[in-house]
């Protein structure tokens, strides 16, 4: 997210619009010159190029190009620094080629005009001063240059601001942003973040300068640009040139790859009228969503790199050892500097699914909000503190009387379109009492509920047998092998068709060979890799 000031007020045409921007903005100025910045530079023989492009290219306010060149601009009373490259050094006849068009006007101006100037007046001194430019990249100015490139006059005083004269053009450093969306390689994964680009206006932080037929103008309209899947979905400020992320990203061939892969993972039924952009956005967000990292919170970054979603409730994902050793996520990649950070570019991505998207879910017993239907019996979450219960708690289910077979039905979670092996981790009595040997195992049946392909309701009765636990130890019950769900349920978290039902499966004759009452830790899918 980021803050964009528009100069000029609401209709920039002529010099005579800046002045009610110049009342606003009238805060440092140079002290010592006759003439403004504009006047000064074409004084100058060796920036008579620059000058050219300046006058061709054109101010963009909310995305429209208005009428006011960068020369008027320069030529008014608000106060700039100008880093002016000298002839020679740049291809003006192609800047100017550009501003024929909208895009490449806009274009020109981002990356070469508002790389050069700078709002008020910064000297050169004997201190590094980091300032910013008005395309929002920092650069660092002091006696030796800026970002590197010699200054071959500095501190021209101008009546609207002060001019440095610059041995070349000043480089560019995009941020991640933009080598994602501006770089041919990365086109696939660029149009789609694009598509999420927003502009929002900021009313509280504009200034408003009246009313014309009712509707407010504002001299100085502050634009938020937006990105709402890099913001609300990724979480990752990869346009802030404040932030420092490492990133890493295939090129275009192992992308179509990966994505391709993806998508098989993330269908959606025929009757998800959002189907196809369902599956585009969350097959992207599997592949992006573990290659992001804030090395703001990197202990040691070539021992491990944990990304943007590591949580401590699930340690085991999120987090990539040895990144750079053999193997490593980012041992062949590319390091690329931006200027928030590295993209580290691979020919393929460098994880498998089982690595991020496609992973082990655990649906904890004790979490009752999972449980749709209950039939003859009671339910109730306790509390116990031993190693071998998943998250020191479970689920004690009691029929309702001696020989009632109760049943349970639970929700499952965000499937994927893949297979995995159902189970369910049921806890032997003798945690609770340990007179274990009187007990004996529960004798129980399942049912998968899923939605096919065209999204109707199926169930699958799991191998029409009974299931038993071990009643002394901790057991993991295969209940589906190798089950196939045809639809992802993905981030869907009030599905209710997607569901697990155990039911108690006794004769009354079978009470003294099986016990009613159950206790179960978690359901638990295990994910199995595609042929």
């Amino acid at each position: 997210m980021k803050a964009i000031h528009y100069i000029l007020g609401v209709a920039i045409c002529s010099m005579a619009a800046c002045t009610d921007w110049d009342d606003h903005y009238d805060g440092e100025l140079a002290e010592g010159g006759s003439m403004t910045l504009w006047e000064q530079m074409q004084q100058r023989p060796e920036l008579s190029d620059f000058c050219e492009v300046l006058e061709h290219t054109k101010l963009f306010r909310m995305h429209k190009k208005t009428n006011a060149s960068y020369a008027e601009i320069l030529n008014s009373g608000q106060s700039f620094t100008v880093m002016a490259p000298v002839n020679g050094t740049f291809d003006k006849q192609a800047y100017i080629d550009q501003t024929a068009t909208d895009k490449g006007d806009s274009i020109v101006e981002k990356f070469f005009v508002l790389n050069h100037i700078a709002r008020s007046a910064n000297s050169v001194t004997s201190a590094e001063k980091n300032i910013l430019m008005m395309n929002n990249k920092r650069a660092s100015l002091s006696l030796d240059g800026i970002n590197n490139v010699k200054i071959k006059e500095n501190n021209l005083h101008a009546k609207n601001g002060i001019l440095h004269i610059v041995s070349e053009k000043l480089p560019y450093y995009y941020n991640l942003y933009e080598q994602m969306t501006d770089r041919d390689e990365f086109k696939a994964i660029g149009d789609f973040i694009r598509s999420y680009d927003r502009d929002e206006f900021d009313e509280n932080n504009s200034v408003q300068n009246g009313t014309v037929d009712g509707v407010p103008v504002y001299i100085d309209s502050v634009i938020i640009e937006r990105n709402d899947f890099l913001n609300n979905v990724l979480r990752a400020k990869l346009t802030s040139e404040d932030s420092t992320y490492w990133m890493v990203a295939p090129k275009a061939e192992g992308w179509r790859k990966a994505y391709d892969e993806a998508c098989s993972y993330f269908n959606y039924s025929s009757k998800e009228e959002k189907r196809d952009s369902l599956q585009r956005l969350y097959a992207t967000y599997a592949l992006l969503f573990d290659g992001i990292y804030s090395m703001t919170t990197q202990a040691a970054p070539n021992d491990s790199l944990c990304s943007l979603t590591y949580t401590q409730y699930e340690p085991q994902y999120s987090v990539f050892h040895k990144p750079f050793e053999p193997g490593g996520i980012l041992s062949t990649a590319t390091a690329t500097t931006s200027s928030n950070g590295i993209l580290y570019e691979t020919e393929e991505w460098p994880f498998t699914p089982l690595q991020t998207y496609f992973r082990e879910l655990e649906i904890e017993g004790e979490y009752t909000s999972y449980i749709i239907k209950a039939e003859k019996c009671t339910y109730t979450s306790r509390q116990l503190d031993a190693d071998s219960i998943s998250n020191g708690a479970y689920l004690d289910i009691e029929p309702s009387s001696n020989t009632a077979n109760w049943s349970v039905t639970f929700r499952l979670s965000s499937t994927l379109s893949a297979r995995y092996d159902v189970c369910a981790i049921i806890l032997p009595r003798s945690i609770t009492d340990p007179n274990a040997e009187k007990y004996t195992s529960c004798q129980f049946k399942a049912e998968v509920g899923y939605i096919d392909a065209n999204g109707n309701k199926k169930t699958f009765n799991c191998g029409n047998k009974k299931f038993h636990n071990d009643p002394v130890r901790v057991d993991t019950v295969v209940l589906a092998e190798d089950f196939e769900f045809p639809v992802c349920n993905r981030y869907d978290t009030a599905n209710d068709d997607i569901t697990l039902k155990l039911t108690c499966q006794m004769t009354a004759s079978e009470g003294k060979k099986y016990t009613r009452p159950i206790y179960i830790d978690c359901i638990y899918l295990r994910p199995k890799t595609k042929e």
